[in-house]
């Protein structure tokens, strides 16, 4: 620097870049997402993440995380009285009216969220209408995954939350409405294997198949329901309350997540048709995993260059009350944690469009659309300042 520098063009440049040292800041969680504190001996720190906030979801399109399904199933392949008819008209967002609140009726009125369908009545067709859902990711593999959602009241259906590679790889949490009353609030917690698909679909007489009763009615409130998968086991959970853990038929490839609600009339199962329309409605899906894909692996071994620094891993927070929008405290309780609502901890996570919603552009991601052109203004700033060129 020339001896007749001006200290005034001194001091212009370091408050400069003060103002600039927000964009320059490494990411936090470049390093991943941890089940349970670092200094747990129980953690675990996944690569990736998937947060879908659907109580402020204006259109199921928005968001590109996710795929509404279209298809029909015979009664003969669905294994009941009647076959199954997804249609993208069963899928319906239904935010809450203030975009910045987590209480109150939805646009369409009743619960907010993403509502998925079971049309009522016995169908001319054979097919009953239904709802599903699936990830675009097929990559999802070990993780930690969880889903508030409020069940139907309406007798006849079975509303799933489920990860699939194929039939003899699956994990199931499945729910029948016909099953809860005042005395009985089931989960069917359900791992498919070889030996369920040998019994004709049937795991219940498997040993990885087990009925759960929760201590709250699913229909009366959204409540979380999670599954944590390790190469070992699958571990299930309510509210953050440990269910079961399953060791056998473990699944070993990787695939994606769907949330389901459909009727095949079968009297052992959903029974129904439903008599009038049946909704089960989603609050939010949160996912943190690993990936299969090379690209994303390779994306995570770039970013995470020293793990042991500040932030470069971040806890996932436990939801260990119910999630419900409802209530003179809803405001409190259905506003759960998201990664992709915090600035700057969603880098380099990037499966969702930029429509999803307001937050998770970028929140997670302007210092990475910042860096370039800052960095012009930065070499502009030290040639007319500094060089003085």
């Amino acid at each position: 620097m020339p001896s007749s520098f001006p200290m005034t063009r001194a001091l212009s440049i370091l408050s400069f870049f003060a103002l600039l040292g927000p964009i320059f800041v490494s990411a936090n969680c470049q390093c991943g997402y941890s089940v349970n504190a670092t200094s747990s001996p129980d953690h675990t720190i996944y690569t990736d993440l998937l947060e879908s906030d659907f109580l402020h979801l204006q259109n199921i399109t928005w968001d590109t995380d996710w795929v509404p399904q279209a298809y029909n199933v015979s009664a003969a392949d669905a294994r009941g009285p009647y076959g199954k008819l997804a249609e993208l008209s069963n899928v319906i967002a239904n935010p809450i009216k203030d975009n910045y609140s987590y209480t109150g009726d939805g646009t369409l009125g009743g619960d907010p969220g993403l509502q998925l369908y079971v049309r009522g009545g016995n169908p001319s067709s054979g097919l009953v209408p239904m709802a599903e859902i699936a990830t675009k990711r097929e990559d999802m593999f070990y993780g930690s995954y969880r889903v508030a959602m409020k069940l139907t009241s309406i007798s006849g259906t079975c509303g799933a939350f489920f990860w699939f590679y194929n039939n003899t790889q699956e994990v199931d949490l499945e729910f029948l409405s016909s099953e809860f009353n005042s005395s009985s609030s089931p989960v069917n917690l359900v791992l498919q294997s070889a030996e369920s698909l040998e019994k004709g679909f049937n795991a219940a007489s498997t040993p990885t198949f087990d009925v759960y009763e929760l201590p709250f009615q699913p229909d009366e409130g959204y409540h979380e329901y999670r599954f944590d998968w390790s190469p070992e086991k699958v571990s299930f959970y309510a509210d953050g309350q440990w269910l079961k853990d399953m060791t056998t038929a473990v699944p070993i490839e990787a695939g994606a997540i769907h949330l389901s609600h459909w009727s095949n009339g079968d009297p052992t199962w959903s029974e129904g048709p439903p008599t009038s329309d049946a909704i089960m409605t989603i609050s939010y899906l949160k996912a943190y995993f690993n990936s299969s894909d090379p690209a994303r692996q390779k994306d995570y071994t770039t970013r995470c260059t020293d793990p042991s620094a500040v932030n470069a891993t971040c806890e996932v927070p436990d939801q260990t009350t119910a999630p419900d929008t409802s209530g003179s405290n809803g405001n409190q309780t259905g506003n759960t944690f998201f990664f992709s609502k915090q600035v700057n901890e969603t880098m380099n996570q990037t499966v969702y469009g930029p429509k999803k919603s307001d937050a998770t552009i970028g929140k997670a991601q302007w210092s990475s659309l910042l860096a370039v052109p800052m960095l012009v203004v930065t070499l502009e700033v030290l040639r007319v300042f500094v060089f003085d060129l």
